[in-house]
């Protein structure tokens, strides 16, 4: 396995882009979520794909226009499905061998490979999908708030603060209200998103941290019945401590051995 650090052009402009090369004729193509360069969170995504090259899958990453090494205008996640196009086709120059291109997104990277019908990739694998529409207040949802008194009736010291008076009984009230309001109701991103990935016709997978903001309210906007979904307990937003960034890795790994090139 070897790292290579090269350019492509997506509208003229120059990208940066990153190959972690294999021999596998399956690859991974990760696309960085909000406005991250393509090593992604604590430099989580530069690891994991030298850990899946490694297994033998090739990996390209890239920065979308206006981001780190590329040049332009940074255009948003709703408008990079040109970025995404032209990293897929950087993807399959630079490793000819290659005849299937898993796409990961984590967050909005998630979102913008529904929108763009999974951008003529393969298959999908969909983290934390972001869901949530530029005119929603940034009160945490129902389920956000649930989530967080769970883990606190869990924990032995806020127990113990509750039954010593710590606890300040009338802010609690007030986020127990909050937390006992119905499901977030349904965004018109979510709605445009669905639509999008109805047009893809190859294998979708969905990853959830649950204890992430994110990925809950996308819960609370998808099907609960969707048996695409997998869950991974206690695991934040960018899956970053050990067990859970494991449980990632496992999870994509499947995901490119069950849809190699036999």
């Amino acid at each position: 396995m070897s790292r290579l650090h090269l350019t492509f052009e997506c509208r003229e402009q120059r990208c940066g882009a990153t190959l972690d090369s294999a021999p596998g004729t399956t690859g991974l193509l990760i696309v960085s979520g909000g406005n991250e360069i393509r090593a992604g969170a604590f430099n989580g995504q530069s690891q994991l794909a030298a850990e899946i090259a490694r297994a033998g899958f090739p990996v390209f990453r890239f920065d979308r226009r206006g981001i780190a090494d590329s040049e332009g205008t940074n255009r948003g996640f709703r408008r990079s499905g040109r970025d995404i196009a032209a990293a897929l086709l950087a993807f399959r120059a630079i490793a000819p061998q290659v005849q299937r291109v898993v796409a990961f997104g984590n967050c909005d990277a998630a979102s913008a490979l529904m929108l763009a019908g999974g951008a003529e990739c393969d298959a999908l694998v969909l983290s934390n999908p972001w869901t949530i529409d530029e005119s929603e207040d940034s009160t945490p949802p129902p389920a956000a708030i649930r989530s967080r008194y769970a883990q606190k009736l869990k924990s032995p010291q806020e127990l113990a603060r509750l039954l010593s008076g710590g606890v300040d009984l009338k802010k609690l009230s007030r986020g127990m209200v909050k937390a006992m309001r119905p499901r977030s109701i349904p965004s018109s991103l979510a709605d445009q998103m669905k639509s999008g990935l109805d047009s893809f016709g190859g294998p979708v997978r969905f990853l959830l941290a649950e204890a992430d903001r994110t990925a809950q309210v996308f819960a609370e906007r998808w099907d609960a019945d969707d048996d695409r979904i997998a869950r991974c307990p206690g695991a934040d937003h960018a899956f970053s401590d050990g067990e859970a960034r494991a449980w990632l890795r496992a999870r994509l790994l499947e995901t490119l051995r069950a849809y190699r090139v036999k």
